[in-house]
This record gives structure tokens, C-alpha cells and sequence, in this order.
């Protein structure tokens, strides 16, 4: 990262939601609120798959890790915009501001490949159900984890160091509640058509690699469930399916209107409150829909309740 950058911007300035104090004080709370079911529900979800053996299986496996990474990018955001909201300057330093770029993005590409991982497991899970256990072997669910974690995360690294390479002299505040790419590409003094170019070929790249392997893996999905002679049988197929459906279409019609559209049509007012639901509220809901649409979580849930009834007897 430049060394000037540092003599001319030391922090920056985040605007937040509002300027309004009484709103403020509301807008904790209801983070604060939000926040507190994402965190329970997201570590309650891992520590339930991690317990429950009859969840030891590749589908669970990828779940426990999107919960995973739904409590780490809420955490990246969260925490920092509570306490913000507490003060009268919300400011961040520097490095702190370029840690948290770093941090989102790596969240955004894991959230990107975990949900196209979880959309091949289903392909193979329903179009090859008697070779689902060899197809899926858990060393290789360890490779394609691992390989997400690994990219994401060098993504995330190449993103940040490129936007805090750029100078920041003129202004050092960010219209946004927690620090950004596309606003502080806005306040940046140098050229930024690189990081522009940059920015628009990795996200597109990685929003149009995962998406296809999710159509793709869909496709095959909907046909196989089509030649399914009971309707009973078409239902349960299906039904492994609407959780991740689910998600899919919040996560990614988000993440297009946030970052896919033209620069022309931008509203740094309009992104924020649409980062709000991606980044805050989605991590909240992801593991709402999995628990409440999914039988074999609630018999879980359920043996570990009766269990811990019975022994407190």
C-alpha cells in the first residue's frame, strides 16, 4: 500500500444509515437484535451438525461451513456498525478500514462458492442417489472447502491491497455504514479505472462462474425430478431443494443489483440499504431456512431437546 496514502488519509469518515440520533438508537437496536440471531442461529447450527450423527453427511457438511462463513461476514460488518452507531464520528482507521474491505470481500466469494458447491451436492445427491456416498467422498467436500477458502481469500487480498494502493487526498468520507469498495473507488483522488476494471472482471467472473455451475447442476436437477413417476417422490426431491433455491435467488439478485450495474446507474444511497439485507440480513435468514424447512434438522433438534429433558429429570 502506497506510503502516501497514509500522509494524506490516516481514517475515514462513514456517513452510516442515518445522521438522525432517535434513529440511531433504534437502528442498534434492531442490529443488535439481528446480530444476536445470526449468531445463534448460525453456531447453533454448527454445533447441532457437529453433534448429531446422523448429519454427518456431505449436505450437512457444506451447511455447517455456510453457517460458517454467514457468522464470519456478518462479523466483518455487524459489531463495528453497533458500536459506530454509539458515537457522534464514526470513524475508522486506515488499516482498519483496508482489514475490513479485505474481510467482506473474502465473505462475498465464499458466500458465492459455498452456495455453488451445496448446488452440485444436490445434483449428485439427486440425479446419482446410489453412487452419492462414493461420488462425494469426504476427502473430496475437504478439497472443494478448502479450495473456496484459498481463493476466496486471495481474492479478498488482491481487491483490498488494489483500493488502498489508489490516494486518498480530497475527502474521507465514506457514504456507507462499514467500509466498501464502490464508495471508496468514489472518493479516490488518482486513477482508478484499473481497480474499476479489476473490480467489474472479478465480481462479474465470479458471480457468472458460480451462477452457471448452479444452473447447470439445476437443470439436471429439474429433469431427473420431472421423469419421477409419484408425486410424493417429485415433492421430496424438491424439497431438498427450496432451502438452497432460496437462498440462491436473495444472495445473488442482491449481489447483481449491488455490484453488476452500470456505473451510470449507481446510487451510493441506493447500495446501502441494499448492503444492509446482504450483508446483515442474509446471514441472519440463511440458517432460519435451512432449520425450518429441513425434517432432518428438526428430528435432531428434537433428540438433542428430549435428550437434555430426560437427563435434567
Amino acid at each position: 500500500m502506497a506510503k502516501g496514502n497514509q500522509s494524506a488519509v490516516t481514517e475515514f469518515i462513514l456517513l452510516g444509515l442515518t445522521e438522525n440520533p432517535e434513529f440511531q438508537a433504534i437502528l442498534f437496536c434492531v442490529f443488535l437484535l439481528i446480530y444476536s440471531f445470526t449468531v445463534l442461529g448460525n453456531l447453533g447450527l454448527i454445533v447441532l451438525i457437529q453433534i448429531s450423527p446422523q448429519l454427518h453427511t456431505p449436505m450437512y457438511f457444506f451447511l455447517c461451513h455456510l453457517a460458517f462463513v454467514d457468522f464470519y461476514g456478518a462479523s466483518t460488518v455487524t459489531p463495528n456498525t453497533l458500536a459506530n452507531s454509539l458515537r457522534e464520528i464514526k470513524s475508522m482507521p486506515f488499516y482498519a478500514c483496508a482489514t475490513q474491505v479485505c474481510c467482506f470481500i473474502t465473505f462475498s466469494v465464499w458466500e458465492l462458492l459455498m452456495l455453488s458447491v451445496m448446488a452440485y451436492d444436490r445434483y449428485v445427491a439427486i440425479c446419482n442417489p446410489l453412487l452419492y456416498v462414493i461420488l462425494m467422498p469426504r476427502k473430496l467436500c475437504l478439497q472443494m472447502v478448502t479450495s473456496s477458502y484459498i481463493y476466496g481469500l486471495t481474492v479478498g487480498l488482491v481487491q483490498a491491497v488494489a483500493t488502498f494502493h489508489m490516494s486518498f487526498c480530497d475527502s474521507n468520507v465514506v457514504n456507507q455504514f462499514y467500509c466498501d469498495d464502490v464508495p471508496l473507488i468514489a472518493l479516490a483522488c488518482s486513477d482508478t479505472q484499473v481497480k474499476e476494471l479489476m473490480l467489474w472482471i472479478i465480481a462479474g467472473f465470479n458471480v457468472f462462474f458460480s451462477l452457471i455451475i448452479v444452473l447447470i447442476s439445476y437443470v439436471f436437477i429439474v429433469f431427473t425430478i420431472l421423469k419421477i413417476h409419484s408425486a410424493a417422490g417429485r415433492h421430496k426431491a424438491f424439497s431438498t431443494c427450496a432451502s438452497h433455491l432460496f437462498s440462491i435467488t436473495m444472495y445473488y439478485g442482491t449481489l447483481s443489483f449491488m455490484y453488476l450495474r452500470p456505473k451510470s446507474s449507481h446510487s451510493l444511497d441506493k447500495d446501502k440499504f441494499a448492503s444492509v439485507f446482504y450483508a446483515v440480513v442474509i446471514p441472519m435468514l440463511n440458517p432460519l431456512i435451512y432449520s425450518l424447512r429441513n425434517q432432518d434438522v428438526k428430528k435432531a433438534f428434537k433428540k438433542i431437546f428430549d435428550k437434555a429433558h430426560s437427563d435434567n429429570r
